[in-house]
């Protein structure tokens, strides 16, 4: 069950692994890591060298990939995905990898990120002749390559790319090689592994850590990586620019035990933390988290101010996907399912909750109702990030502007909204700080200063409404 507003979530994970035996396999595998970036789907496609196949469905990895399934991914390339759909609806013809046979053969395409010009890319193509089975924005990536006239499968690649605007991190399954690619601005995350004496690449590092494999460094902005079995070759396809790496990576997205822009996920949300609780101390009695995401962060609030971490929070892991029906119209559901306060901590004490954001509101108002009613005398609410006033466009699944709290009221009205005793973020300046970096991240959700510019008021409206592109036939988008 997902809590309505309480995070943004990111369109997905990507995993591959070249020239290794039961790639398919460690590919399937290394999906449980990246699990959390995606719940709609899962698939891998893997090749033995001289055949190609896809397995994609709906649901979780652990039921997509039984062991039986898991028996049949016979291959030493392999490339998996999982899914949170951005552009396209939810629907199977848009899970990942997408195949398709071309001129060049069997190709298979993984992609996490969004991009912006998608729309005036397949129009073009459309009026040209092309057929389109997806709504998916990936779906042109396999357009452009089949389309392109270039002399080598990677020039085709590269070729593809210096048409396409916005946030990608690609993986590019042939027979018989692996061709991963970052945008030039490096939105979303990729980091190239070693597994024995194999490459592999992912989203995270955790998805290393799971097969027992060695995380090397990031791919790089503008960088594209072949792999064939036999060894690696870097190629620069576009000049370097200054990186705009998304800050939400380690606000909320990725694994805290994860290396995610070449930086400790971990070590970053702990100073986030800690910067917070040099920013906005509060007199309380202990410091309790919203897990899990801010557990992180919590611990860093709580090593900075001296006020006691304790988790008065309990949060349900084996909550799927639930429907509550018209007879059981309890308000707070929704939370109550997931949540639980331990009402011996919270009985009379001033209750520092933390939490990683703050999206529409909705589910924390629930949340501080369920600590008020557990007994807590003082709700205090603080958030690990600045308000987010502007919908992100490069690849994370965020509400219309006109739905962030933030973008419309002032701090103290949403303390009020949500019945809070105070209620403070974390400064903008703060933030970049905590990443060691601040001029190689992008924080336009926190800021509206946007990266990339909108061909057209058109492309932002679609970005805006998240409207499926219309299919071939089709009366329109949802």
């Amino acid at each position: 069950m997902a809590l309505e507003g309480h995070h943004w979530h990111d369109e997905c994970g990507v995993v591959g692994i070249a020239g290794s035996a039961g790639a398919g396999e460690l590919a399937a595998l290394a999906l449980h890591a990246l699990q959390h970036r995606g719940q709609e789907s899962a698939g891998v496609s893997v090749s033995d060298m001289h055949t190609l196949s896809t397995h994609r469905r709906m649901g979780l990895v652990a039921d997509v990939f039984t062991e039986d399934v898991v028996k049949t991914l016979d291959g030493t390339f392999s490339m998996g995905h999982v899914r949170y759909s951005t552009t396209g609806s939810s629907r199977v013809e848009n899970a990942q990898p997408m195949q398709v046979t071309c001129h060049r053969g069997a190709v298979a395409v993984a992609h996490n990120g969004n991009l912006v010009n998608a729309h005036v890319l397949r129009r073009k193509m459309e009026l040209d002749g092309s057929i389109f089975a997806t709504t998916s924005d990936t779906e042109v990536f396999l357009h452009l390559i089949a389309r392109s006239h270039a002399e080598t499968f990677e020039d085709a690649v590269a070729e593809s790319l210096k048409q396409v605007e916005g946030a990608y991190s690609l993986l590019v399954l042939t027979r018989d090689k692996l061709i991963a690619v970052r945008d030039p601005l490096g939105f979303r995350p990729l980091c190239l592994g070693r597994y024995k004496d194999s490459y592999t690449v992912a989203s995270e590092s955790c998805a290393f850590d799971i097969m027992g494999g060695t995380y090397l460094r990031d791919v790089e902005p503008g960088e594209m990586v072949i792999l064939d079995g036999s060894g690696l070759v870097s190629r620069r396809i576009a000049p370097r620019q200054n990186m705009t790496q998304c800050v939400f990576e380690h606000i909320y997205f990725s694994r805290p035990d994860s290396t995610v822009f070449g930086e400790s996920v971990d070590e970053i949300r702990r100073k986030c933390g800690a910067i917070l609780g040099q920013e906005s101390p509060v007199d309380a009695d202990f410091v309790c988290s919203v897990p899990d995401s801010s557990n992180t962060a919590t611990l860093g609030y709580a090593q900075e101010t001296g006020l006691p971490f304790e988790l008065g929070l309990i949060r349900n892991h084996y909550v799927g996907r639930t429907f509550i029906s018209p007879a059981q119209k309890v308000r707070d559901m929704s939370v109550r399912i997931k949540f639980n306060p331990v009402h011996r901590l919270m009985a009379g004490k001033r209750v520092v909750l933390i939490d990683d954001s703050i999206v529409r509101g909705t589910t924390m108002r629930k949340l501080v109702k369920l600590v008020r009613n557990a007994g807590a005398a003082e709700v205090h609410l603080r958030i690990a990030s600045p308000p987010i006033t502007h919908p992100c466009y490069y690849g994370i699944d965020t509400p219309v502007r006109n739905e962030l709290i933030a973008s419309s009221h002032t701090v103290d009205e949403i303390a009020t909204y949500l019945r809070v005793d105070s209620l403070a973020y974390l400064s903008t300046e703060g933030l970049l700080r905590a990443t060691g970096h601040p001029e190689l991240y992008c924080s336009a959700c926190f800021t509206g200063d946007y990266p990339i510019s909108f061909e057209s008021d058109f492309t932002k409206e679609i970005l805006d409404q998240r409207i499926d592109i219309p299919e071939v036939g089709s009366p329109g988008g949802r």
